[in-house]
Order: structure tokens, then C-alpha cells, then sequence
């Protein structure tokens, strides 16, 4: 078959599908591009005239396309992403960002910028990066380190191996993450005679890897003699539909689970083992039993510094059973290594540890601190106030996202608050991405929640500072008719850094937006939103807020509600934890030294896990 390369790719991406547990989905659900120099006669070309079945989607900015993609694949528990193209040059790099957070929260995304002349005939031509060690570098060269898979296709001939090299890598739940291939300009538009079996349907089959039974036996054996285990499910829980299992399990064992920011909801809120949130932006439910546990069983969780507090919220001498699909991650904390897919690793483990329970006074114990802090959760959603309370705001609109919703965040001081405060329905109802806390995330990546899943109501929870990064995909929203309610909380500034900042002795420097005189700034963010084409909506309680979510939610459009916060106020109670965050060790003033003081006990709490499991 005589297609160009651009030709050949858009129907190669077609015919590719995914299945896992006999259930079989196209795993790209389309493009989402922005054409310019280096892909516009080429895969431009390719998806106008193409009558294949991925449809097209223009995107305002090219990190916002790659968090869409981003958020697909999440909402799609992996099996399944979008294409992201962009023209050669700043196109190109813009998507740079976007691609270190899929890979760092191992997220398929496949990246399609286009390259300069693989003939070199007229280099250097625009947006060509010179190098003098080699004619073989360009900008996209940068994306190497941020790619779990990396070509460059200088020949037509290179395309059916770059191409299954890459759905093997995208397909891979142990391997995962950005994969780039590199476009030449001129390669995209020159044809060749591609064999048919190229553009067969194609069915990659996502494994669900057992665990090796000598280690299962050592893992069974763990649990058995363990007097005070604790779950902590990860994100790999959720991706692998594990969570009826890991109830199932945590259920027949007596062991509570906590949960990181990508595992939240793995187990209901109201759950009698459900701790909530663990580590420094946990709960303190969760963070008390953690302190005393003298087991860890990790489920699909790579242990970030947030969900160990900086490796001081587990027991010096705990034991850690990590249950992983990447041998990388089971390794962690010098754990028992239990290499398989969560869902088998927990139906094998509910097996070997049948008829072992931990103590009635344990299980009690777990239900009597989940009730302290719900009744301290309670207090925080109904604190009243003018403006209103980040904390009540949270409360609304969790109340207001029902069974059905799903709270979309990333970056600030709200994922913190709520990865404590919010109540999950179940998995998938929270998507906070904070493996990258990447600002700007949000709005696009409520987008590509909404795409993959359009039955549920997207709640998008975004401060002042990210939106001013990154709104632009509001137009892409009301463009397609994707319908979003965006929850847009202004308080002038950067609350998360701001406070940060007065703890570490840098004053709140550049927290606060406001002009160079100390005075306020003219900016009207709502009225930036309803010139984007949003509905808007101007709150200024509590209750009036609770009335813009009903609206928004009846809606058929997006939605933007504008509430004002105050900034200076942590409303929401705090975890009992810590975060590592280095403090200055010489300094012109008093209260940096006693946070240096406060830093280094601190350190002497940190632990380096290093115990041998069993």
C-alpha cells in the first residue's frame, strides 16, 4: 500500500487496540494537535484527508494537549491515550513539560513533533537548532531523558519498527510514559510502499503478571506474624482495577488501608478500614497507625516523599511488603519485593493468608481515629467566613460531585487540602496529579477526564496562579462542547508557596500579586473566563456557591464559578507531618534560625529503612 509517512502513521494509530481481562478498546481515542511548520503538510495532510477512525481536536497550547493526554490515559486506567502533534521548534518544546509529567507519573502519552529536513537540503531552516558536535541534533533531542521511548525517523523504512517499538512501551504497565517519535518534515511527506500486515488490526494484550511463588510464600508469611499492618494503595491499584480486590483482601486480613494522592479512593469514603490520605498531607488517622505499624504492604505505589513524609512517618524498625508491577518500585525502603500486577498480586495473597485476621482492639482501634478526624473534617467544611474558606469550599463541592463526579486538581495548596479532606466516592473520582504538581495542569487535564470518561461530571478545582498559567483550553471546551465546571478560587496570590516560604524565612517574596507600589492588582479573572466563552458564575458564600454547583451541574456547557478566598487563612486541620524542605543555615533573622532549629530535628527523625524484611 503507497501511503506517505504522515498516511502511514495516521492509520497504523487507527487499527491499534488494547485488551486486558478479555475486553478489547481502541487505545488512541484521537489527535490533539496544533499545525505549523514541520507537520502541517504532513500529518495535517494525513488527518484531513484521512477516513480512519481518530478523530482530530485542536488544542491552545502544547504542554495544555500533552496533559489532556495525560489525563485520558489516567481516567482510562492506562489502556488507553491519545496522539499529541505539534510543528517543529517551540511547538516541539512546549510539550516538554507535559511529557515529564506523564512519564513521571507513568501515563502513556504519544508525542508527535515534527523534526527539520532529514535531507539537510536547505538547513538550516526555521527553528532549526544548530549544534556544532553534529547535523543530527534538533530541539527534540530534549526529549530524551522525559521519554520512556525515543526515535527519530530519518527513512520511511525506520517507521514499522519505531512504531510496534513504541506501542510496546506505551502498552507496558511496567514501563509506561512519554514516547516520542520524532517527525522530519520532508520524511512525513514522502510515500513508500508499506506492507499490508502494517495496518492489520492490531490487539496488544495488557498482562496481568502473577507473583512468584517463593516470594508470596515469604510476603504470606509477613502478614501472618504482623501485630499492626497497614495498606498503603497506590495508584497502581486504581490503574489495575485491584479495588474490589484489595477490599476483599483488606476485609478478610482486618488490615486498614491509607492512601496516596493517586491511590485516593481505591476504598470508599465510609469504609470501616478506609484511613484516607497518608503522609505529609494525610490524615492523622492514617499517619497514627503508620507510626506505630510493624508492617507496610505498599499496593502500587512508588513511595514519593509526600506519602512517607520525607521517610519519617513509618517506625524505624517496620518491615515493608511492597506489592508492585515494576521490580523498580517493589524494591523501595528495602522491601519484600512482590513483583505482579496488583489485582493478581492481592487475589494470591487473599488466598495465602486465608483465615488470619489482625486483633478486634487493632481494627477498633483504625475506626475510632478515622472518626477524630471526620468529625475534624466536618468542622473544616463548615466553616463560614467572608470570603469563604478554602476548607467550606472543598466541602461544597464535594457534596455538590455526588457518586457521579470527579475533582480535578494539580498544583497549589488545594491538592494538599484535598488529599485530606476530600471523600472519595470510588475509584476514579479523584485525579489530582501531584507526582509532577505541575501548575496549568488542570483545566486541560479536566479535558482529557471528561473525553475519556463523559458519563461523570468533571469538577475542576483551579487556583489563581494556574490558571493564569494555562486557561486557554477553556476555548477547546466550549469549541467541542466538552462540558467542564470549573471552580476558579482567587486569592491573589500563591497560598501553598506563600506559606512555605514564611516557614523557610523567605517572607512570602513574590507570593502576593500585586503591583510594584504594594497595591492591588486590576486583574478580573472571571471576566478573562467568560471572554474564553465560559458561563460564569460570582458566588460570594458559602451558600450561594452551593446554588452556582447546582446550576453548573444542570448545565450543558462549561461552567466557570469565581470564588474569592483569603490567601493568608489554613483553614484545613493539619496531618501531624513533615515535609522536607531545606532551611538557610545562616541568616540576618530570628525566626529563620528557629526554623532551622525546627528543620534539623526534624532530619534526626528521618529514617533510612534499610531493615531486612522478615
Amino acid at each position: 500500500m503507497r501511503l506517505t509517512v504522515a498516511q502511514a502513521v495516521v492509520r497504523f494509530l487507527a487499527r491499534q487496540w488494547s485488551e486486558r481481562d478479555g475486553v478489547e478498546r481502541r487505545f488512541f481515542g484521537g489527535c490533539v494537535g496544533i499545525f505549523g511548520h514541520g507537520n502541517v503538510a504532513g500529518l495535517g495532510q494525513a488527518l484531513a484527508t484521512s477516513t480512519e477512525d481518530l478523530p482530530y481536536r485542536l488544542s491552545r497550547n502544547e504542554q495544555a494537549m500533552v496533559h489532556t493526554a495525560a489525563a485520558y490515559a489516567r481516567a482510562a486506567n492506562r489502556l488507553a491515550t491519545l496522539a499529541c502533534t505539534t510543528s517543529i521548534g517551540p511547538g516541539a518544546t512546549n510539550m516538554i513539560t507535559g511529557a515529564a509529567g506523564a512519564t513521571i507519573n507513568r501515563l502513556p502519552v504519544l508525542l508527535l513533533p515534527g523534526d527539520i529536513f532529514s535531507t539537510r537540503a536547505a538547513s538550516p531552516v526555521l527553528q532549526e537548532l544548530e549544534d556544532q558536535r553534529s547535523y543530527d541534533i534538533s530541539v527534540n533531542d530534549c526529549f530524551k531523558p522525559v521519554s520512556r521511548y525515543w526515535d527519530r525517523i530519518n527513512r520511511p523504512e525506520q517507521l514499522p519498527s519505531a512504531l510496534l517499538a513504541a506501542m510496546r512501551v506505551l502498552t507496558d504497565p511496567a514501563e509506561t510514559g512519554a514516547v516520542t517519535l520524532a517527525l522530519p518534515q520532508d520524511v512525513q511527506a514522502e510515500a513508500f510502499d508499506w506492507p499490508d500486515e502494517l495496518f492489520a488490526r492490531r490487539v496488544w494484550h495488557i498482562p496481568r503478571p502473577r507473583p512468584e511463588r517463593a516470594a508470596l510464600a515469604h510476603a504470606a508469611e509477613l502478614i501472618r506474624s504482623a501485630a499492626r499492618p497497614i495498606i498503603v494503595a497506590g495508584g497502581g491499584a486504581i490503574y489495575s482495577e485491584a479495588t474490589d480486590t484489595l477490599r476483599a483482601f483488606a476485609e478478610a486480613c482486618g488490615i486498614p488501608v491509607a492512601e496516596t494522592q493517586a491511590g485516593k479512593g481505591a476504598l470508599p469514603y465510609g469504609h470501616p478500614l478506609a484511613l484516607g490520605a497518608i503522609g505529609a498531607t494525610g490524615t492523622t488517622a492514617a499517619n497514627t497507625l503508620a507510626r506505630e505499624a510493624d508492617l507496610v504492604i505498599g499496593v502500587g505505589t512508588r513511595y514519593s516523599d509526600f506519602t512517607t513524609a520525607s521517610r519519617t512517618i513509618f517506625a524505624p524498625g517496620a518491615a515493608f511488603l511492597n506489592l508492585n508491577v515494576t521490580g523498580f518500585d517493589a524494591a523501595k525502603l528495602s522491601g519484600l519485593q512482590l513483583v505482579a500486577d496488583a489485582r493478581e498480586g492481592l487475589s494470591d495473597l487473599l488466598e495465602a493468608c486465608a483465615g488470619h485476621s489482625t486483633p478486634a482492639a487493632y481494627r477498633q482501634r483504625a475506626a475510632e481515629l478515622t472518626r477524630e478526624w471526620d468529625a475534624a473534617v466536618d468542622a473544616a467544611y463548615a466553616l463560614e467566613g467572608s470570603p469563604p474558606p478554602q476548607s467550606a469550599v472543598i466541602g461544597a463541592v464535594n457534596a455538590a460531585a455526588g457518586d457521579d463526579g470527579v475533582v480535578v486538581c494539580a498544583a497549589g495548596s488545594m491538592p494538599g487540602d484535598l488529599h485530606k479532606l476530600w471523600r472519595p466516592s470510588g475509584p476514579g473520582s479523584y485525579h489530582v496529579e501531584y507526582g509532577y504538581s505541575c501548575m496549568g495542569y488542570e483545566i486541560a487535564g479536566g479535558l482529557g477526564v471528561k473525553l475519556a470518561a463523559p458519563e461523570r461530571e468533571v469538577f475542576v478545582l483551579v487556583g489563581d496562579g494556574s490558571y493564569l498559567m494555562m486557561a486557554q483550553e477553556l476555548v477547546t471546551a466550549v469549541a467541542d462542547g466538552v462540558k467542564l465546571v470549573v471552580v476558579l478560587v482567587d486569592n491573589s496570590g500563591f497560598a501553598s508557596i506563600g506559606r512555605l516560604s514564611e516557614s523557610v524565612g523567605a517572607e512570602r517574596l513574590g507570593t502576593a500579586y500585586q503591583r510594584r507600589d504594594g497595591g492591588p492588582l486590576p486583574v478580573d479573572l472571571a471576566a478573562n473566563a467568560a471572554s474564553l466563552g465560559a458561563t460564569v458564575l460570582r458566588p460570594e458564600s458559602i451558600a450561594d456557591l452551593r446554588k452556582a454547583l447546582d446550576t453548573a451541574r444542570s448545565a450543558d456547557a462549561t461552567t466557570v464559578i469565581y470564588v474569592r478566598t483569603d490567601r493568608l487563612a489554613d483553614d484545613a486541620p493539619s496531618s501531624e507531618a513533615w515535609w522536607d524542605v531545606p532551611v538557610a543555615q545562616v541568616a540576618t533573622t530570628s525566626a529563620t534560625y528557629a526554623a532551622r532549629e525546627t528543620y534539623e530535628a526534624n532530619k534526626r527523625s528521618q529514617r533510612p529503612h534499610l531493615t531486612p524484611p522478615g
